[in-house]
C-alpha cells in the first residue's frame, strides 16, 4: 500500500466550512475505493458548524449545520481537532477494530501530552428510537475517555475502502444538553493548541507519515490524483 498520507492542516487559522470539510473527506474515500492508498487528515471549522448524521433529521435550525457522509447522532464542531482517517476495510478489519485500533492511536498520543486518556468499554447497542440528540450523550465502547468522553466519532464503508472521522474536543461546551462531554483544557487545567494535538498525533501514530499538501477547491479537489502513496 505504501503507508501513509498526511495531508498539511489547511494553512487558514480557523479552517473551512462544514461543507468543504464533509466534501473533502468524500473525495478521500471516494480515491482510496478507487485507487488504494491510506490517508490521515486533520481540520478545523469556519464558522463553528454542527454536523448531523447521514440519516439525523435537522432540528437544530438555529446552528450553522451540514450533513456527514457517516451515521450517528449531532456534534459541534468549533474548539476541537477533527480528524479523518481514511483507508482499506482490510487494513483494521471490522467496524468495531477499526474504532479500537484509531483511538488507540489517537489514545497515545493524548497520553503523550499527560492527558489520561482510555478507551470506554463496550456497551449493548441502543436501539436507534433511544439515541440521544447528541454523539457524546451516550456511549457503545471504544470511544476516548478521560473520564467523561472527550471524543466523537463515527464511521461509513464503501466497497473496499472506509472512511472514519472524529473530534477530540480541546475546549469549549457543546450548544445543546449532552451532559457527556470533557475537554483537553477541562483535564489539564491548561490551553492545549490544535497544531500540539496534530503533531502529538503525527508523532505518535505508529507508522511513517508522507506529508502530502491540501489544496484549497473544495468543488472538483484536483490535489486527490497527487495524493496516493507511491
Amino acid at each position: 500500500m505504501g503507508g501513509w498520507a498526511a495531508l498539511e492542516p489547511d494553512r487558514r487559522c480557523h479552517g473551512r466550512s462544514g461543507e468543504y470539510n464533509m466534501a473533502m473527506d468524500e473525495a478521500l474515500l471516494e480515491e482510496v475505493a478507487r485507487h488504494g492508498g491510506a490517508y490521515l487528515r486533520f481540520y478545523r471549522w469556519d464558522p463553528p458548524t454542527l454536523s448531523l448524521g447521514r440519516n439525523q433529521p435537522n432540528t437544530f435550525a438555529t446552528f450553522p449545520s451540514c450533513a456527514r457522509p457517516t451515521g450517528g447522532q449531532a456534534v459541534w464542531h468549533e474548539h476541537e481537532v477533527t480528524y479523518a482517517v481514511v483507508a482499506p476495510i482490510a487494513l483494521f478489519g471490522s467496524l468495531r477494530k477499526a474504532y479500537c485500533e484509531i483511538h488507540t492511536r489517537l489514545a497515545r498520543a493524548l497520553r503523550a501530552l499527560s492527558v489520561e486518556a482510555v478507551l470506554a468499554p463496550a456497551h449493548p447497542p441502543i436501539r436507534p428510537s433511544a439515541h440521544p440528540a447528541s454523539c457524546f450523550s451516550s456511549s457503545v465502547g471504544g470511544e476516548i475517555w478521560c473520564g467523561p468522553q472527550a471524543g466523537g466519532l463515527a464511521q461509513v464503508r464503501r466497497r473496499q475502502a472506509f472512511l472514519q472521522h472524529g473530534s477530540i474536543l480541546l475546549d469549549g461546551t457543546q450548544p445543546f444538553p449532552a451532559g457527556g462531554e470533557t475537554t483537553v483544557v477541562a483535564v489539564l487545567g491548561r490551553p492545549v493548541s490544535f497544531e500540539q494535538v496534530v503533531a502529538a498525533i503525527s508523532e505518535t501514530w505508529g507508522e511513517p507519515l508522507k506529508p502530502r499538501p491540501s489544496a484549497h477547491q473544495p468543488s472538483a479537489h484536483p490535489e486527490i490524483a497527487s495524493l496516493a502513496p507511491r
